[in-house]
């Protein structure tokens, strides 16, 4: 049976825990510390859950003085990298989770005490009722961040303030108006990290969500700063490819003109939720010179009431010659997964090439005997 997440919060993470939080945090102590966390109700506690009662508990042993506990936290983060306890991030993502319960009335000890912790895991969730709250004061350190000599706490710079972070308190005023986050991403656009990047790009992303022109803009006026930046842009970008936003497509010269299908055909019709559903089309450049194709397929899923939507798939890019056509084969698997529940009944795939559906083809799904 696999290993639930939760349980990722297991006694012996607790006990390794239990074995170095005291040098730094003086009042804990651990066996009063497992009476408190482990109650009757421990095992029903989902994830989230669990890592809220540990910081919960671990306040029991903390200065009731947040810039006092702040301190302690900071020593905590520090003894547990000298012990070499490191690739916990998760789990100790109760951290954050404990100053966004009592550190929301002082922001300064609160935000230096993200910035130390950050680098040892993650704070993107913990800052946003801070920036919710206290929009200027925590803008003006996220400025600073962008500029930080460690890349995970530049990182918390872009991520923490995306407008659409996902299993995130939402900050409608920056999906309104992105333009404090725009400024934080300037300054980032050619960050030597990877993982800073990315983040860039997925900020770009939930801007584009809700206004694509700026995120046009953006794309315009960062085209070929370098190959990084460039990266940056088509994966912050490939939101509105999918979509088949115009100006999007237009940006990377996608055009759906003088593009043919000579043939599309999936290879069962009738399937049961676990099977693979097989594709093999054609694709052909009519034009006489070469020309760049995105390759894409939509599937429209059956919902309970007998509607459908549509989740589109990158299949590729790459050039085609002039006046040439290639054939391709793709598959997708109807496995079971917990974002997704199959529905029988009849589904459609369609082929979609440089943002243009260009063929459908109905299929029937059964669930498993």
């Amino acid at each position: 049976m696999a290993t639930l997440l939760k349980d990722l919060y297991s006694p012996a993470f607790y006990d390794r825990f239990l074995g170095i939080a005291p040098t730094a945090v003086p009042l804990l102590q651990p066996e009063q510390f497992r009476r408190s966390l482990f109650t009757p109700e421990w095992q029903d506690m989902a994830l989230k859950q669990r890592m809220r009662h540990t910081a919960t508990v671990l306040h029991q042993f903390l200065p009731d003085n947040f810039e006092s506990a702040a301190l302690e936290l900071e020593a905590l983060v520090t003894g547990l990298q000298d012990a070499s306890f490191f690739g916990a991030a998760l789990e100790f993502m109760f951290l954050p989770d404990y100053i966004e319960q009592y550190g929301l009335d002082h922001p300064d000890a609160a935000l230096r005490a993200f910035e130390i912790i950050t680098p040892y895991t993650s704070c993107e969730f913990a800052i946003r009722p801070f920036i919710k709250r206290f929009p200027e004061k925590v803008f003006q350190k996220l400025t600073w961040w962008s500029k930080h000599p460690n890349h995970h706490v530049r990182r918390l710079a872009s991520e923490g303030c995306r407008p659409r972070l996902p299993w995130a308190m939402a900050l409608p005023d920056l999906k309104k108006d992105p333009s404090p986050v725009i400024n934080i991403l300037e300054n980032l656009k050619q960050d030597s990290s990877e993982y800073v990047r990315r983040s860039v790009a997925n900020n770009l992303n939930d801007i584009a969500k809700d206004h694509p022109e700026i995120v046009m803009e953006i794309a315009a006026n960062w085209k070929d700063l370098s190959a990084e930046t460039n990266n940056i842009i088509k994966h912050g970008c490939r939101s509105l490819l999918k979509q088949g936003h115009r100006a999007a497509l237009a940006h990377y010269g996608l055009s759906p003109t003088r593009i043919a299908v000579p043939s599309f055909r999936i290879k069962a019709g009738r399937l049961r939720v676990g099977d693979r559903l097989q594709m093999e089309f054609s694709v052909e450049n009519l034009a006489a010179s070469a020309r760049l194709f995105r390759m894409e397929y939509a599937i429209f899923f059956r919902h309970k009431n007998g509607r459908h939507y549509r989740k589109v798939f990158k299949i590729s890019e790459r050039v085609v010659e002039g006046k040439t056509s290639l054939t391709l084969q793709k598959s997708h698997d109807l496995k079971p997964i917990t974002t997704r529940k199959y529905y029988p009944g009849t589904h459609r795939v369609a082929l979609i090439l440089n943002g243009k559906e260009m063929a459908v083809l109905p299929f029937e799904l059964q669930l498993k005997k």
